[in-house]
């Protein structure tokens, strides 16, 4: 085991899983053969935005700064005037208030999309998004529906320190009632955000402030008003045949990247994009484990009770016997973020630690 990141799970002994999952994935590697042109993470998630308060008039966006300033990273760009101020609000600084006030309109049959500046923030917030959004549609026997969405950037950013650097997947993810949604590319952002606007259900729904002006191919089907993903599947975005990697977010760009320099080195990596954090697609993670035999799990967020160790568990649990290796966790570092630039970077994930990760899993290096 070398550096800080990398961490390895013991495996234990569980009963088998049913032979039906070896052939569960619900999407094969991610090609783009169809696309017709290349969009920024942050025009995905405003045209989504675009078509979805057009197509409902019960759609509307709340939260500082969306409105006259257009949004702090640009994502509400135009709305306002398009739509007017009553359906982009822009509020004080009160995350507890605004989202409070998001949560009872949906009850009402409304769909509030609630922007934090970011994730951090909506710590102010979490009472209402766990006790009032989350739970009210089991404790009212399903007679309140709570049609919202929490969005805006999660994780680590540069150079903001411990307080504005954490990722909320596994904080969020945790909680029955909630979906969590992460997505990485632009057809992503745009499908996802639209499936969660849809949604009857409360979702959290985590962008990367890095990634928002990255530019990725996006077919002509993802352009259409009506497309959408379907929130809780998983993306192979490549395939592979020694190990599996699972990512999500910006750690997906970096597993694609690992996996490109494993290449030439005879190491054919499977990248999956898990895009849905609750819920987890289990099916097409264990059916890619039990094809490679082997998994690296990828994320920013710390290690303990992380997404990667409920992979790791559910693994353990329903494909053991078909493990080759011990499984490998790639996290962030277990400290509050450091603000120095050459400490950040040792403490978020980089793609030489999932190189490394792969290659002890293949038997390939002793580091």
């Amino acid at each position: 085991m070398s550096g800080i990141i990398g961490r390895t799970m013991a495996n234990r002994r569980i009963s088998d899983l049913n032979k039906f999952l070896v052939g569960s994935r619900v999407f094969a590697s991610r090609t783009y053969s169809s696309a017709v042109k290349e969009m920024t993470v942050r025009d995905a998630l405003n045209s989504a935005l675009d078509e979805e308060m057009s197509a409902d008039p019960k759609v509307f966006v709340m939260g500082e700064e969306v409105g006259e300033y257009q949004g702090a990273y640009k994502i509400t760009k135009g709305l306002l005037t398009k739509y007017g101020p009553q359906r982009v609000i822009d509020t004080p600084i009160t995350e507890a208030g605004f989202t409070g006030i998001g949560v009872g309109a949906a009850y009402h049959g409304l769909r509030p999309v609630i922007e934090f500046m970011t994730f951090n923030f909506s710590m102010q917030a979490i009472d209402h998004i766990i006790n009032s959004a989350a739970k009210s549609n089991y404790m009212s026997a399903g007679q309140i529906s709570v049609p919202i969405v929490f969005r805006g950037p999660n994780g680590a950013a540069a150079g903001v320190g411990a307080q504005h650097s954490q990722c909320y997947a596994a904080w969020y993810g945790a909680c029955p009632g909630l979906k969590v949604l992460a997505p990485y590319s632009s057809e992503d952002a745009r499908g996802l955000l639209k499936a969660a606007i849809r949604d009857p259900d409360p979702v959290v729904f985590l962008e990367n402030e890095l990634l928002y002006g990255e530019s990725f191919p996006i077919s002509a089907e993802a352009l259409d008003s009506s497309f959408s993903l379907p929130i809780g599947k998983a993306k192979i975005e490549r395939e592979g045949k020694d190990v599996t990697i699972t990512a999500f977010s910006k750690m997906v760009g970096y597993a694609l990247k690992a996996a490109e320099i494993l290449a030439k080195e005879g190491i054919s990596a499977e990248v999956i994009n898990l895009c849905s954090i609750r819920p987890l697609d289990r099916p097409a993670i264990n059916a890619s484990v039990r094809k490679t035999n082997r998994l690296v799990t990828v994320e920013e967020g710390f290690p303990q009770h992380g997404v990667g160790a409920e992979i790791c568990a559910s693994v353990v649990e329903e494909s053991f016997e078909y493990l080759d290796a011990p499984i490998e966790r790639i996290t962030g570092a277990d400290v509050p973020m450091p603000y120095a630039a050459n400490l950040e970077r040792l403490a978020v994930p980089q793609v030489e630690d999932i190189v490394r990760a792969v290659k002890r899993v293949c038997y390939r290096s002793s580091k």
